[in-house]
């Protein structure tokens, strides 16, 4: 949260443009100010030429690489844990000194030794991990829509 009292940037590349549309469109209590928020996967010109150019599994880590700076959040959702693709952008989102979370499904062996933030979903169906993300996505938004809309009233 205090990422964004900062006016730091977040990113991620699932369940990314609720996200993206809560922090910079309206947030759960419209009042508070918009979020600087960007989604990964929404312009799929550059998704393409990434993944054509460097291969798909380069495609998020080439976007860090290009707009995440020294204190902004980057957030990838793997719900298999097993997701290269997410796993190389959030190790350069480390390199470049961003904090770095990532939602999982079980298999997390391979995330350890990144020292990111996991939040491990114990299901084993793809639904039921997704379900899990997306109250884990919500409670984010409530948590930081609190202190900005706080700040927005003072």
């Amino acid at each position: 949260m205090s990422v964004c009292r900062r006016s730091r940037r977040i990113g991620d590349s699932a369940d990314d443009s609720e996200m993206t549309g809560r922090g910079t469109g309206r947030p759960f209590r419209g009042r508070a100010p918009a979020l600087p928020a960007m989604a990964l996967t929404s312009d799929s010109s550059v998704v393409t030429a990434i993944a054509n150019d460097y291969g798909y599994e380069r495609v998020f880590a080439r976007q860090v690489e290009a707009l995440g700076e020294e204190g902004d959040v980057a957030l990838g959702i793997s719900t298999s844990g097993r997701s290269e693709n997410v796993e190389a952008a959030l190790a350069v989102a480390r390199a470049r000194g961003m904090v770095a979370i990532a939602l999982t499904g079980r298999d997390v062996a391979r995330w350890a030794p990144m020292r990111i933030s996991i939040s491990m979903s114990p299901e084993t169906s793809t639904a039921r991990v997704q379900e899990v993300h997306r109250t884990i996505l919500h409670a984010m938004c409530q948590l930081i829509d609190r202190p900005a809309l706080a700040d927005a009233e003072a």
